[in-house]
């Protein structure tokens, strides 16, 4: 890398046999369609996985029938500038007030949590905070267009509500989810994570890179 290029954060989860699924999910496996050693003139691999797998964006189709898909998601909301903020010690619903005792948020675009439950240390976590459904709806008030999570979910593990999946994507926010934030300290970044271009379903897998903008004030 040259004095020229910016330094770029790779935080997506690496998908290999192994990667944690949510249990009951498809799991990611691989194997090789074709082989140069079995006689082929090149080497073809297969996949198979949910979309789930790994760093990914949900789709409004993921919890009602009729809403948008995966090849519906709009560009815009996976790439511009994002806040990391550290609540590895906050409580397991996260309100408003905890969340600006970190850092005040007038106003915030795209917003990673950093939890530390994160499926990037090869074991699905059993609990992981989310915020408070009265958090969420004052973020969208300031201006929220995406968030990320280092989690499986927005949500908690057990709800089948989902509200804030719900509230995220009916205030027109995307969202991300299993995140590797391990070796990201909070500042303000450049977020680039967009999804695959799949055709109608829930989910799709993303790519997603950190380039650093400005500290915290």
């Amino acid at each position: 890398m040259t004095a020229a290029e910016p330094e770029l954060r790779d935080i997506s989860v690496t998908l290999n046999p192994g990667t944690p699924e949510w249990p009951g999910d498809t799991a990611f496996s691989c194997g090789w369609a074709w082989t140069i050693a079995g006689g082929a003139s090149v080497n073809v691999s297969s996949v198979t996985s949910s979309p789930h797998v790994g760093t990914h964006a949900d789709a409004p189709l993921h919890i009602r029938d009729g809403w948008p898909g995966s090849h519906e998601l709009s560009l815009n909301s996976y790439f511009g500038p994002a806040i990391v903020l550290d609540v590895t010690s906050a409580s397991e619903e996260i309100s408003l007030e905890e969340l600006e005792s970190v850092t005040p948020l007038p106003w915030v675009e795209r917003l990673l949590l950093k939890t530390g439950r994160t499926i990037a240390t090869g074991v699905f976590p059993e609990t992981w905070p989310t915020l408070s459904e009265s958090c969420v709806r004052a973020l969208l008030g300031r201006g929220l267009r995406l968030l990320g999570m280092d989690s499986p979910s927005v949500d908690q593990r057990e709800s089948t509500s989902l509200p804030v999946h719900n509230m995220l994507f009916a205030g027109n926010a995307a969202i991300l989810e299993n995140l590797d934030l391990r070796r990201v300290p909070p500042d303000i970044y450049e977020l680039m994570a967009f999804p695959l271009k799949l055709m109608a379903l829930d989910a799709a897998p993303v790519r997603a890179v950190l380039r650093q903008i400005a500290p915290l004030p």
